[in-house]
């Protein structure tokens, strides 16, 4: 099992199911929303959203799951799992995304990619690769050749 970066302490912050908030959540721990949410979740720790959940607004915490419905911008340093009933709606920024067959996914993703690994970095156009304009190889005469 691998170590996050906090201390789950085994304290679950609960919306519960009927329960609607506009606000701003903050935690350290695990926050788990089965009600609605019409604002943002600040965590290091995990956000689960049940079934029935649903969330407009902002997330940022260490994973994302779902199985709910969400309008909104997603940042998780881990990972973000959609389950199959999962719709989620917006910009997700994560190194993972893992989404069961028949969850929905309309928006924006971004998973930290620049290039291709096989592709070298190009050079802005006013640019210019010096390796063109090096001059051919001199010979020393008269050194010693082990320079």
């Amino acid at each position: 099992m691998k170590k996050s970066g906090y201390v789950d302490d085994g304290n679950i912050t609960l919306l519960a199911k009927g329960v609607e908030l506009k606000g701003e959540i903050k935690v350290d721990g695990t926050v788990r929303i089965d009600g609605r949410l019409e604002g943002d979740v600040h965590t290091k720790g995990e956000v689960i959203v049940g079934e029935d959940g649903v969330v407009k607004g902002a997330i940022h915490a260490d994973s994302l799951i779902s199985s709910g419905r969400i309008k909104a911008t997603v940042t998780a340093t881990g990972k973000i799992q959609l389950l199959k009933t999962a719709i989620l709606i917006g910009e997700v920024h994560s190194p993972i995304i893992l989404m069961e067959e028949g969850a929905k996914f309309q928006g924006v993703s971004d998973m930290g990619v620049t290039a291709w690994p096989e592709e070298t970095p190009r050079l802005p156009s006013n640019v210019r690769d010096m390796n063109t304009h090096r001059g051919k190889a001199v010979a020393l005469i008269g050194k010693d050749p082990d320079l």
